[in-house]
């Protein structure tokens, strides 16, 4: 049987949980991996960057709205590690199940329905996946590969030797005292090859057997043990395959649950399937049976670590040499990390030469403003077509004569005496959703059009109903007669290079329901340039919520603050180099009430 975890095991985790994320990064740390086991984050509404160390260093984990797209972009990664609440455990499991690069499911939740729980075995099964859990840690596979919070602190991970394999393969039904099972057999044993808690719930993902037979068959592991508990059948299962000669190497096992049998009623421990029902489910008769079979079995639990010695001398006795650590790497700790305040990833000045995204400065001399800007904005994500769309933009949008807002303010400013960088400030202060900041907006409303499926004549109607203005719609002086040669040069740009544009389409459908009530109701420069940039972003690699996340991040608006920052600042240098005067509106272009 392929084995689940190895050095190189990649995981996606589910659920924004810092401290089981980091006690699985700092353990792959202690076992000196090159690269951390998480690599990415599913957090339903949520997405970006989770900050995380890496031992002393700090890394970045992609974190994703959904377990699909984390799949897609991290196909190595086989394991997904959930921490979901009861609430929502089973609707992200199954969906793990049935992604097909996942091979493996952990699941923590405690409380999960019976009948919830045997849909997603039943599913696991029909769809090759290892599913462990729910209730409980997990398990851990030493020097390779940790789930969550299996194993407690680092102290105890090294006083159990869980940072280098060993030749016993322990599954336990608690996931509680698997960590004690991990330090009796450290001591009594060159160590741990890879332990499982399968989890105290009447139905767990695989049984006690199902995972002593899988670590059964891995060539490092010697010998076995099995640490059952009182109710149930599980333990028969196993003293029935140790008979039947399925397991052939030597095994350890105890039932806990003993003291039940000092109860003249049935007693219910902590999980849920340990309880003291019938004769044949107590520990007792499940020790017996283990014993008969051909397991070695302990007088009581005190004995255990005894037998697990004996056992270990008798067959197995390794000759593996190991390194072992005087003390916990000092790099673990955290008085020796120091989080950063500030997380950038697009340049980096530190080196012999500046870099944008990981690219020498010298290498964008010959490439486009538009190479430029898809590497500091969009980490080169974008196509060739949408890198000269940014070029062309910029070149449209630079500037709109002085009567505009943006240049008035600019020359108003640069007139008082104000420099440069003053007078920028003041012409980018009137950018809004009446004057160049319509962008943004305008790409929202088709967006949420074209999600919602609704008609241009019924989003019409629903800006009315709403008393709002239908942003990249509109201008002062065009009209359908006298259009704008910008968004002109903007339509012929997307016929030639796009083969699909179904934002434009759409926006161009809203303009021929909007000039049936005035024909300066047309498609402005805004509107365009946010439609025809929906359509590129559409066609190269970005996901949806990649471009909805573009566009409410405000990068839309930041193209007309770049573009016309140009404009805004050839208006101040102009008046300066006409040595223009303070500026004082005319009394006969006010009307005085």
């Amino acid at each position: 049987m392929k084995e689940l975890f190895s050095k190189q095991t990649q995981a996606i985790f589910y659920n924004l949980h810092p401290e089981p994320i980091q006690h699985m990064l700092d353990y792959d740390w202690l076992c000196r991996r090159e690269n951390p086991s998480i690599v990415a984050i599913v957090h339903k509404g949520s997405s970006g960057l989770h900050k995380a160390f890496f031992g002393s260093s700090e890394i970045l984990i992609p974190v994703y709205d959904s377990i699909a797209e984390a799949c897609k972009n991290h196909a190595r990664a086989d394991v997904f590690v959930s921490f979901a609440s009861m609430r929502s455990a089973f609707v992200s499991t199954k969906e793990a199940i049935l992604q097909d690069s996942i091979r493996t499911v952990a699941v923590t939740a405690e409380g999960m329905p019976e009948n919830q729980t045997r849909e997603l075995i039943r599913l696991a099964k029909l769809n090759n996946v290892w599913f462990i859990g729910p209730a409980t840690v997990g398990g851990i596979k030493p020097g390779s590969f940790r789930i969550g919070n299996t194993a407690g602190s680092i102290e105890s991970i090294v006083s159990a030797k869980l940072y280098r394999p060993g030749s016993v393969g322990v599954v336990t039904v608690s996931g509680g005292m698997s960590l004690e099972m991990y330090h009796i057999i450290s001591q009594n044993s060159d160590g741990v090859s890879e332990g499982i808690a399968v989890g105290g719930d009447t139905y767990p993902g695989t049984t006690l057997l199902e995972n002593l037979l899988r670590l059964h068959s891995y060539p490092q592991t010697k010998m076995l043990v099995m640490l059952g508990e009182i109710g149930g059948k599980a333990e028969i299962e196993v003293a029935e395959a140790i008979t039947s000669g399925k397991i052939t190497k030597p095994i350890v096992a105890w039932v806990s649950g003993t003291v039940a049998s000092q109860f003249n009623s049935e007693v219910q421990f902590g999980h849920a399937n340990a309880r003291s029902g019938n004769d044949q489910e107590s520990a007792q008769a499940k020790n017996t049976a283990l014993k008969n079979a051909g397991a070695y079995i302990p007088k009581s639990f005190n004995e255990l670590g005894k037998t697990i010695n004996d056992v270990f001398t008798k067959f197995v006795l390794s000759d593996k040499e190991y390194k072992e650590p005087s003390q916990i790497s000092p790099q673990l700790s955290t008085s020796f990390r120091r989080p950063t305040s500030i997380v950038s990833s697009i340049s980096d000045d530190r080196g012999a030469e500046p870099l944008y995204n990981k690219k020498e400065i010298s290498s964008f001399v010959s490439r486009s403003i538009g190479f430029l800007l898809n590497q500091l904005w969009f980490k080169g994500k974008l196509n060739k077509v949408g890198e000269d769309f940014l070029e062309l933009a910029v070149k449209l949008m630079a500037d709109h004569g002085p009567a505009v807002a943006t240049a008035h303010n600019a020359i108003v400013t640069a007139r008082a005496g104000k420099d440069v960088i003053d007078s920028l400030i003041a012409g980018l202060t009137t950018i809004g959703p009446r004057h160049g900041g319509a962008l943004d907006g305008a790409a929202k409303w088709m967006l949420s059009c074209d999600q919602r499926k609704i008609s241009p004549r019924e989003f019409i109607d629903e800006m009315k109903n709403k008393g709002e203005l239908i942003l990249g719609i509109g201008h002062k002086i065009r009209t359908s007669l006298n259009p704008d040669k910008r968004v002109l040069l903007l339509r012929k740009f997307a016929k030639q290079n796009l083969k699909a544009t179904r934002y434009l389409n759409y926006a161009l459908a809203v303009e021929q329901e909007t000039l049936k009530k005035k024909n300066n109701l047309i498609l402005n420069v805004d509107g365009a340039t946010a439609a025809i940039f929906l359509d590129i972003l559409k066609s190269s690699r970005f996901t949806q919520t990649e471009i909805e996340e573009i566009v409410d991040a405000g990068m839309l608006n930041g193209l007309f603050a770049l573009s016309r920052s140009i404009g805004i600042i050839g208006h101040a240098l102009d008046q300066k180099r006409l040595k223009q005067g303070l500026y004082r509106h005319a009394w006969d272009d006010i009307l005085y009430m």
